[in-house]
């Protein structure tokens, strides 16, 4: 482990291309050796987002653009970005919800920040969705689901109500 990563060395392993979510991240925060800290470093194409427009009940981000110039969705507001704005994505509900797009001509690059939990929520306003993801302690994904946020059940739905070890 070597504590010190140079961004115009890293390499891109995590690639997206879904039509308008599109993009490359370099995800280095264990080769650094970071344990509390996720980082990653996210090449952005002209017209193009990284993510689904979402908010953060555990994780909170933090994103330096370092080159290119773009939009913030951040809650109901719509903010121009350009290099070296810092942009800091609390956690919290659909008013701290947030989306990086490149409106410009040239690909956006930006470092991003979060602290690492173990147990994340994630809401996406646009689509009414829900993410739930738990990490194990050796970072490894232990449960990872994406639901429709209308498909709420009674607490007790599919659950036996009588004693158990008792015949249905």
């Amino acid at each position: 482990m070597h504590p010190l990563a140079n961004l115009d060395e890293v390499e891109f392993d995590d690639i997206e291309d879904n039509g308008f979510y599109t993009s490359r991240r370099a995800c280095f925060s264990a080769a650094i050796g970071a344990r509390q800290l996720g980082y990653n470093l996210t090449l952005l194409p002209p017209g193009k987002a990284q993510c689904p427009f979402h908010n953060h009940h555990g994780e909170e981000e933090m994103f330096l653009i370092l080159e290119g110039t773009g939009e913030l969705r951040f809650g109901q507001q719509r903010l121009p970005l350009r290099p070296m704005d810092v942009v800091a994505c609390p956690t919290g509900s659909a008013e701290v919800a947030h989306q990086i797009i490149n409106t410009g001509s040239v690909p956006m690059r930006y470092l991003a920040v979060s602290n690492r939990v173990p147990l994340e929520l994630c809401e996406y306003p646009d689509s009414g969705k829900i993410l739930v993801a738990s990490d194990g302690a050796d970072g490894q994904a232990r449960l990872r689901k994406v639901m429709r946020a209308e498909a709420t059940v009674d607490y007790y739905d599919r659950e036996r109500t009588d004693a158990p070890g008792q015949a249905p």
